[in-house]
């Protein structure tokens, strides 16, 4: 006869008893306290190593979303933070604006007083020749306004320029430094006369105008005495400060001197004159420049 073959126990079943036991183990950990129980260390060596690692991954994962939220938070305000910053640019902008201004309207005050026994037009600056200086420069007053040809520029409390043109509304400026222009002035502590000459390459080497013929018969004149226009000249009124001497010389001649002028007017910025609203043809005084 042949024998029987055992059955084998079918491996489902195992799996279902393994997991019964499990199952049994893992409610067994929570009813029980932490009493060094087997069922305890069993927990103790399997589920709080993997609690603690997904609590681990979690806190990762929050300070990772916090850090996020940070720096959202960062940058909205920094961009708020970017919008006042600039509205207080702006605002202390229109305040410098205002006080610029001011300054430019009380000088001209100061002008008008200085110059009172002439009728005067202020006048805004509205164009140059190119350039870092004002040598030659348009202003926004012309015939309508009663500018006229050979009329004195003055600015800073100094004598600017003559108008060489003008038109209805505008009028065309050369300025002392230019080229072309050659003043007779005098030293104001001496008396003696001079000759001032606008020169570009002067101004962009050092900033200062030349003078020549300056007759120092008693070598009284000396650096930092005041230039002024003088009463001899067709084209310029008398008196007008043109500057002050920084640097003189005597000439091979031994008769004359020769140096630098340190002008008056900021020829670099120049924004606001007065128009003096007579020429020297009207006064009294004769003479040539």
């Amino acid at each position: 006869m042949k024998r029987k073959k055992k059955s084998k126990f079918p491996a489902k079943y195992v799996l279902l008893i393994m997991t019964i036991f499990c199952l049994v183990i893992i409610g067994c950990s929570v009813k029980l306290s932490w009493s060094g129980s087997a069922a305890n260390t069993v927990v103790g060596y399997v589920i709080v190593p993997m609690q603690r690692g997904i609590n681990y991954v979690g806190g990762i994962l929050t300070d990772i979303r916090d850090n996020f939220v940070s720096r959202q938070e960062l940058m909205q305000e920094n961009e708020e933070l970017k919008e006042q910053l600039a509205d207080a640019q702006e605002e202390l902008n229109l305040v410098q604006i205002d006080r610029d201004e001011l300054d430019q309207l009380r000088e001209l005050y100061d002008m008008d007083q200085t110059w009172s026994e002439y009728d005067k037009i202020a006048a805004s600056v509205i164009g140059k020749d190119s350039g870092n200086w004002f040598s030659t420069f348009i202003i926004d007053k012309g015939t309508n306004d009663g500018v006229e040809e050979g009329m004195n520029i003055i600015a800073d409390g100094g004598l600017a320029g003559i108008v060489t043109a003008v038109g209805p509304n505008y009028a065309t400026i050369r300025a002392v430094i230019d080229d072309n222009s050659n003043i007779s002035c005098k030293d104001l502590s001496t008396g003696d006369l001079m000759v001032v000459s606008g020169s570009l390459q002067s101004m962009n080497e050092s900033g200062l105008i030349t003078f020549s013929d300056l007759s120092d018969s008693d070598g009284e004149a000396s650096v930092g005495d005041q230039i002024v226009t003088s009463n001899i000249s067709d084209l310029y009124l008398p008196g007008i400060p043109v500057g002050y001497i920084t640097e003189m010389t005597e000439d091979a001649n031994n008769l004359t001197k020769s140096g630098t002028v340190a002008t008056i007017v900021d020829f670099e910025h120049l924004e606001k004159v007065f128009v003096i609203l007579q020429t020297k043809d009207s006064l009294t005084e004769d003479g040539g420049e």
